[in-house]
């Protein structure tokens, strides 16, 4: 089982973070391959550079897709993901819907704890879009100084603590999210101290990825998710314009 895992903004060190938190779990057999995006942000954190993102999720997945069984978009806000699988035959997740659903296995509500303030309004956007809000206690941020986003989880760990515990014991989460793909790996360290289950986004994601392969759903030809038909394209990268003129083989 191959699985791609798409990191949607230009910090190759992120990527490697995110593999390194999910090679230990998979299972036998299934391989990860990380991919950067080629130009983009260090890091998501607003709903204005997540639509540019997103646009280039579907350009990385079109030029990329190609023998994996499956993909997932690593960046906690899941740019491009609903595109994405409209327009691709392989399962593609998102670390966001993928951790939401997982929490909601463990306890009745969830918060999300992540590092910036910036990142709340889209996070929420995430949360109404997947209409979970009901099972949302909350999202809790704090805008500390960091020295660069792959130094995030070193030098604000116990902030991320201090906010995981505040929001079990204010606003009533049965289990915390750790949002941001900087958060990668550091779930194993946390659970001695936040006394509820600390969900990986990463780790969740790819083990439902696993478990969709196994079940090998089909591409739907009808209804939402459905590949729109064919249409001339301008300007667009190669692969892309390909696949959205129907110029390409299907994948699957």
């Amino acid at each position: 089982m191959r699985i791609l895992v798409l990191n949607p903004n230009t910090t190759e060190a992120v990527t490697q973070m995110l593999l390194a938190a999910a090679r230990p779990m998979v299972a036998t057999g299934t391989v990860l391959t990380g991919l950067t995006a080629p130009r983009g942000v260090p890091y998501i954190a607003s709903r204005t550079e997540a639509q540019l993102a997103g646009a280039l999720t579907l350009e990385m997945l079109a030029e990329h897709h190609r023998g994996y069984d499956a993909a997932i978009i690593a960046a906690f806000g899941d740019p491009g993901l609903l595109p994405a699988r409209e327009l691709f035959d392989l399962p593609i997740l998102g670390m966001a819907e993928a951790a939401m659903l997982t929490a909601c296995t463990l306890g009745q509500r969830f918060s999300i704890i992540t590092f910036t303030t910036t990142m709340a309004n889209w996070y929420q956007d995430t949360v109404d879009a997947y209409r979970l809000s009901g099972r949302c206690a909350g999202i809790r941020a704090r805008s500390l100084p960091f020295s660069a986003i792959e130094n995030v989880q070193a030098e604000m760990e116990q902030a991320i603590v201090a906010l995981a515990c505040e929001a079990v014991e204010e606003d009533g989460a049965d289990v915390v999210i750790l949002g941001g793909a900087p958060l990668a790996g550091m779930a194993p360290r946390l659970r001695a101290q936040v006394p509820v289950p600390v969900v990986d986004p990463i780790v969740a994601a790819v083990k439902m990825a696993e478990g969709l392969v196994t079940l090998a759903p089909r591409k739907p030809v009808r209804g939402r998710f459905s590949r729109p038909p064919a249409k001339p394209t301008t300007g667009l990268s190669p692969a892309l314009a390909a696949r959205i003129e129907h110029r390409d083989a299907p994948a699957g």
